[in-house]
C-alpha cells in the first residue's frame, strides 16, 4: 500500500469512526506527508475523546515544531513527559523546543535525559556537547555580594591612602573613601545590569 493510499484509508476510517484511536496514525500520517496543519487538527480532534494517547500528543509537539510554533509544542511535549519520563521522541522533541526558544540550559538537562535512554546515540551525544559549550560560553559571572564588594572597596580605600604623597592623611583618608564609594556604585550598576539580563533570559 502507497502512503498516499494509506493516508487514504485512515482517513476514511476515522471520519466513519471520530472515536477511533487511529486518529493517531491519520495524524503521523499528515505529518510525514507534510501536510501539518493536518496534522495538527487531527490531533486535536483526537486528543478531546483520548487525552492520554501519549504517542498522538508526540506528533502533536512535533507537528507545532515543525511549524514554529516553538511555545506550544513545549507545553503538549512538556505533558507527554510529566506522564511518561522515559518517553525518547517526546523528551527529545522538549530538547528541540526549548533549544529553539533559546533555553539552552534547559534543554540541554533534556537531551542529557534522553542521552541516559539512547545510551552512545551519536546525534545526542554531539547535540549534548555542543550545546554543552554553547552554555558554559553564555553562563554568566557568579553574583558578587554587595558586602564582597564593600571589602574590596574598603581595602582599595585602605591600601590607597599612603600613595597620597604630601597629603595630610585626613585628605588622603577623605579621596580614598570618595574613591571606594565610586567603585562600589560601578560595581552594583553592574551587578544590576547581570540581574536584569538573567531576567530577560528567562522570561
Amino acid at each position: 500500500m502507497t502512503d498516499t493510499s494509506r493516508l487514504e484509508s485512515l482517513r476514511r476510517r476515522v471520519q466513519q469512526d471520530p472515536s477511533s484511536i487511529a486518529f493517531a496514525q491519520l495524524a503521523e500520517e499528515y505529518r510525514r506527508a507534510g501536510q501539518l496543519q493536518e496534522s495538527v487538527d487531527t490531533c486535536r480532534a483526537g486528543l478531546d475523546i483520548h487525552p492520554a494517547y501519549h504517542s498522538a500528543r508526540v506528533t502533536l509537539g512535533r507537528a507545532l515544531l515543525e511549524l514554529h510554533q516553538f511555545d506550544e509544542a513545549q507545553r503538549e511535549l512538556e505533558q507527554v513527559v510529566k506522564h511518561a519520563p522515559d518517553n525518547l521522541a517526546a523528551i527529545r522533541a522538549l530538547a528541540e523546543a526549548l533549544k529553539e526558544q533559546g533555553s539552552f540550559g534547559e534543554a540541554l538537562a533534556q537531551y542529557r535525559a534522553a542521552l541516559a535512554i539512547a545510551r552512545h546515540d551519536p546525534d545526542l551525544e554531539q547535540m549534548v556537547s555542543d550545546l554543552g559549550r554553547r552554555v558554559e560560553v553564555q553562563a554568566p559571572a557568579p553574583p558578587v555580594a554587595a558586602q564582597d564588594l564593600r571589602s574590596e572597596a574598603e581595602h582599595a580605600e585602605v591600601s590607597s591612602a599612603p600613595l597620597e604623597a604630601g597629603l595630610p592623611i585626613d585628605e588622603a583618608a577623605e579621596r580614598g573613601k570618595a574613591r571606594a564609594r565610586a567603585t562600589i556604585a560601578a560595581l552594583e550598576q553592574w551587578l544590576h545590569a547581570v540581574h536584569v539580563a538573567r531576567a530577560q533570559r528567562c522570561a
